[in-house]
C-alpha cells in the first residue's frame, strides 16, 4: 500500500465471522516475533468468542484488507477498586504501517477504556521493539518507571 494514498481505516470489534482474517494477521505477528507457532483457527475463536472469551479484539479494516488489531482485556481492581483496561498486542500489518492506523487503534482502545470507567490503559512492549517505543512515546506514553514486569511460562 503506498502511505500517500488515502484509505479510509474502519475501527470495530472483532466479529466470529473475521477469525480467519486474525489468524492471518496472528500470522504476521508470530513471524514479526520469529516464532514458528502458527495460529489456529478454533483458537482463536475460543478466545475471543468462547465462553467466557479470555479477550477483545478492535480491528481497523482498510477496505477488505485487514490492517490491524489490538487486542486487550480488563484487569481490577486498579486504582481504588475502578479496572483498568490492559492491551496485550497492538499490531499493524507492515503493509499498513505508517499510515495512522496505529494511532486510530489507540484512541479508540482509550475511548472503549473511557466507556467503561477505567482509570488506566496499561500495556507492555518488547525492549528491543524500539520503534513501537518511539510509537509510544509520540501518543505521549512515558514508561512507567515504577513497575517490574514478570512472567512465569506454564507451557
Amino acid at each position: 500500500m503506498c502511505h500517500s494514498e488515502t484509505v479510509t481505516i474502519r475501527i470495530e470489534p472483532a466479529r466470529p465471522v473475521d477469525v480467519d482474517a486474525i489468524v492471518g494477521l496472528l500470522a504476521e505477528l508470530a513471524e514479526f516475533y520469529g516464532t514458528d507457532v502458527p495460529p489456529k483457527a478454533d483458537e482463536t475463536a475460543d478466545a475471543l468468542f468462547g465462553d467466557p472469551p479470555v479477550a477483545t479484539v478492535l480491528l481497523a479494516w482498510a477496505g477488505a484488507d485487514l490492517a490491524g488489531m489490538a487486542s486487550y482485556t480488563y484487569l481490577w481492581p486498579s486504582i481504588g477498586t475502578t479496572r483498568s483496561l490492559f492491551l496485550k498486542e497492538l499490531y499493524v500489518a507492515a503493509a499498513h504501517r505508517h499510515s495512522g492506523v496505529g494511532r486510530r487503534l489507540m484512541a479508540a482502545l482509550f475511548d472503549v477504556a473511557a466507556e467503561r470507567g477505567c482509570s488506566r490503559v496499561e500495556w507492555t512492549t518488547e525492549r528491543s521493539n524500539t520503534s513501537a517505543q518511539r510509537f509510544y512515546a509520540d501518543l505521549g506514553a512515558a514508561v512507567h518507571p515504577t513497575k517490574v514486569f514478570y512472567r512465569t511460562d506454564l507451557r
